[in-house]
């Protein structure tokens, strides 16, 4: 598939290129495309599939939050790993980083979901699978996401300097191998999931992720999300 067919971010659409080019992202398009003509309903949305790179234009990544899989729910996923919209309960996953950044910051938890806020402020929320059947956790592990995925993190860090990498869960963790961390950051954590417990608590991620960017002459993250 060539990449002028590609609906994407225009830093993104040159900075991945030749994924684009590659027969395995055709098959991907071809996959979802059998997917709708069987009647399945896929999510996110067709127009929030590339919504985390249209989010956070290339140019503006400073910081990067690895997710796993779309949130398989009516409603839920909106291409932002982590993220609901507004009006959508809130996962329990969001409700402990908000527990966190008000504990970290003393910023109070919103009510709602919506992480846009962050993303257009440079923080880049990208899930490994970009798609997921509809009640099927998972679905579309395979289908050849990870490897875009990964390209799309390998690029990030191969092209860019002094990114912040916060990498919650053994799953996300196993994508530090494609980051060069003489370059970058790479800050750890377990995953924020209530199947946690309460370890992902301390992890102080988001004034460390403040102190690196400040001490790089950047802007720091506001990391209040409007009411």
């Amino acid at each position: 598939m060539p990449p002028t067919d590609v609906k994407i971010e225009s830093g993104w659409k040159t900075a991945l290129s030749r994924e684009f080019a590659l027969p395995y992202f055709n098959q991907i398009k071809q996959f979802l495309l059998k997917e709708k003509q069987a009647g399945k309903t896929v999510f996110p949305p067709g127009k929030l599939i590339f919504n985390a790179f249209d989010s956070t234009p290339f140019d503006s990544v400073k910081v990067v939050i690895l997710g796993q899989d779309p949130y398989h729910q009516p409603g839920q996923a909106m291409g932002l790993c982590f993220s609901v919209p507004r009006g959508i309960r809130t996962p329990a996953s969001l409700q402990n980083i908000y527990k966190e950044i008000n504990r970290d910051l003393g910023f109070p938890n919103p009510g709602h979901g919506d992480l846009s806020p962050w993303a257009t402020q440079g923080v880049f929320l990208l899930n490994a699978m970009l798609t997921v059947e509809k009640g099927n956790a998972g679905s579309h592990s395979k289908i050849g996401w990870q490897r875009f995925t990964d390209a799309v993190i390998k690029t990030l860090s191969d092209q860019k300097e002094g990114l912040v990498f916060l990498l919650w869960g053994n799953f996300a963790k196993s994508k530090k191998a494609l980051i060069n961390e003489k370059k970058h950051t790479v800050l750890e954590a377990v995953h924020p999931s209530p199947l946690a417990g309460n370890k992902f608590q301390g992890c102080s991620h988001f004034s460390k992720t403040n102190e690196i960017l400040i001490k790089q002459g950047q802007d720091p993250i506001d990391w209040t999300i409007t009411t």
